[in-house]
């Protein structure tokens, strides 16, 4: 075959243990090639990382009854570049091995809980099967995101040609760890007005950023500021999961936060920077100083043009008391949502087996046209069809009517009417910096924040970071792009950090995102935006199926459903800096690109 890939040898694993319950995907409702894409950073070892079994945070055991030791396989059972899941009685973990030596450490990603064996594994990291976060089989640290923790780690040996895992039972139960972090030392008045570190955003970059200076052993003042009423949470699966509450989407706890020198301030919306002065000013009048500001305020809702904007029961899906609102009013209800983005086509999946009716109104000929293809648009669109929900395609809402100020009804451009008790607004997102406008930092035409690749923006001291920016993105030879992902996002307050820290690092990362629908995942990596041609293998009635995107030659993105985990090895390709050649997913054949070697 053409391209610059030799097929891996198949290899087949049998699995020693049981496995209690298969694990099953929840990804889209329940709470990770090359080198990592921050590995020109300071090692975290400076701060005592990464020390086997006793790498967890927590208080470390040293008593005998703390600690589990198992023999789990002979040491031929693995081959190099295999992975098992083993039992060590007290809980499970993940053995590799790579290159002749054995390591081990949590088996579940600590994003959504993933089952890491079904993952990828390749030079010294896995990366997770269902969102791409890559762990660290050395240190357990993580190294591309989404995801907060890191994963812990466990000694191994080997006596008599039996492999030894001993492990402290603490960490085998929580699968997960946070890296160690400073605490600030300076003497702060809390009242004070000012702080070395701003933080505009609680959302993903913002979190990142902070918790990145902290583990990296920043001990100044940092404050983060936020427009919601919650501390961090899990926005992505608002429009999946309508009736999860704040505390059940939550990322961080201010109990966590405070632990870590973190100040929050809830319902805080900033109104204006002076970047002269380097201060803020909130909506409430307080004013801050600060230091060095990283600018992460999101997307906001796109703004629609229909009369009767005055009627209510019409909603924007931004906060949990949103969704949860959505959920209670289209209880055997009539719901309509208008546009076809990601979020809105998961609120209606997410209404079916509420509502009454589902409707919804798009633009385009079939959903997800732009982003994932006419083909694969029309797969997906069939999939809701069945599950009932009505399609007004190539449409716009003209008017919203209500009766005593509720709504009613909703009237398109074409003249059809549609009954409707509650209306969720999906059409895309314009980037939430007006207040930005008089300041002095950049912003383009559409008012994304231009930033160069260290994330800075045109002035002194302030960075930004997320949905809000335009960046250089090096597989497109550094052409600035907009990236609205979750994932992204992380990297972004990672990279942010470190160049305050004057630690500047490149963006290594490969854009990553998933959507959830009837209990069926969307993923995609790579940046596809520009794709001439979709190569698509599998069957799409079926929805078991991978899309290669093109551009002239090469492939620059993939989706697939029902195919794990080809979108993470494609990943872990790109990641390495390799070129994937259309002629190379055109031949039906891509074993190549499936890992058969772990179980």
């Amino acid at each position: 075959m053409g391209g610059c890939f030799s097929k891996p040898k198949p290899v087949e694993v049998k699995v020693e243990l049981s496995l209690l319950e298969k694990e099953k995907e929840v990804d889209g409702l329940s709470p990770n090639g090359k080198a990592s894409p921050f590995a020109d950073c300071r090692p975290n070892g400076a701060l005592g990382h990464g020390s086997d079994d006793d790498s967890t945070p927590l208080p470390l055991y040293h008593k005998p009854r703390d600690y589990v030791e198992a023999s789990v396989c002979h040491v031929k059972d693995l081959e190099n570049g295999q992975m098992r899941e083993v039992d060590l009685g007290s809980g499970r973990a993940l053995l590799i091995k790579e290159h002749g030596e054995f390591s081990a450490m949590g088996h579940k990603c600590p994003h959504y809980g993933a089952p890491l064996v079904k993952g990828v594994l390749s030079k010294g990291h896995v990366r997770c099967p269902w969102h791409g976060a890559c762990f660290n089989i050395a240190t357990g640290d993580i190294e591309d995101f989404p995801g907060l923790d890191s994963l812990p780690t466990f000694q191994v040996r080997v006596e008599k040609d039996k492999v030894i895992i001993r492990a402290n039972k603490q960490a085998l139960q929580s699968q997960k760890r946070s890296k160690p972090m400073a605490r600030c030392s300076a003497v702060i008045n809390s009242s004070s007005g000012f702080s070395h570190v701003l933080i505009i955003g609680s959302g993903p970059a913002g979190l990142v950023c902070a918790e990145t200076l902290r583990q990296e052993g920043f001990t100044d003042r940092i404050v983060m500021c936020t427009m919601d009423r919650h501390p961090p949470y899990d926005r992505p699966k608002l429009s999946k999961s309508l009736d999860s509450t704040a505390e059940q989407l939550r990322l961080r706890s201010m109990e966590f936060l405070q632990d870590h020198d973190i100040e929050l301030l809830t319902e805080k919306e900033v109104v204006a920077i002076d970047v002269k002065t380097r201060s803020v000013t909130f909506e409430d009048g307080l004013r801050m100083e600060y230091r060095k500001i990283f600018i992460a305020t999101g997307s906001k809702p796109k703004p629609m043009n229909y009369k009767g904007k005055d009627v209510t029961n019409v909603f924007n899906i931004r906060t949990p008391e949103d969704a949860n609102s959505i959920a209670r009013l289209a209880n055997n209800k009539n719901a309509v949502i208008v546009g076809t983005s990601f979020v809105g086509m998961e609120v209606a999946a997410a209404l079916t087996d509420k509502a009454h009716s589902v409707s919804v109104i798009g633009i385009e000929s079939v959903p997800f046209k732009k982003a994932l293809g006419e083909k694969v648009g029309k797969a997906i669109m069939k999939l809701f069809e069945v599950n009932r929900v009505k399609f007004y395609m190539l449409n716009e809402v003209s008017e919203m009517i209500g009766h005593h100020g509720q709504l009613k009804e909703v009237v398109l451009k074409s003249g059809k009417v549609l009954r409707a008790d509650v209306c969720v607004i999906g059409a895309g997102s314009i980037p939430a910096t007006s207040f930005l406008k008089q300041s002095g930092i950049h912003l383009d035409s559409k008012g994304f924040i231009t930033v160069n690749k260290m994330m800075q923006t045109n002035v002194d001291g302030v960075f930004a970071g997320g949905d809000v920016v335009m960046f250089p993105f090096p597989p497109r030879n550094n052409k600035k792009v907009n990236i609205p992902h979750w994932q992204m996002a992380h990297v972004h307050g990672r990279v942010a950090a470190l160049s305050m820290m004057g630690r500047a690092t490149d963006i290594k990362t490969v854009p990553y995102f998933w959507s959830a629908m009837f209990g069926k995942t969307i993923r995609y990596a790579g940046y596809g935006d520009g794709f001439d041609d979709v190569i698509i293998q599998g069957d799409l009635d079926e929805l078991r199926f991978v899309a290669f995107y093109t551009r002239s030659e090469e492939v620059v993105a993939v989706a697939s459903m029902n195919y794990d985990p080809i979108v993470s090895r494609v990943a872990e390709v790109l990641g390495s800096g390799k070129t994937i050649k259309k002629r190379d997913v055109e031949t039906g054949d891509i074993s190549w690109l499936i890992d058969k070697g772990s179980q």
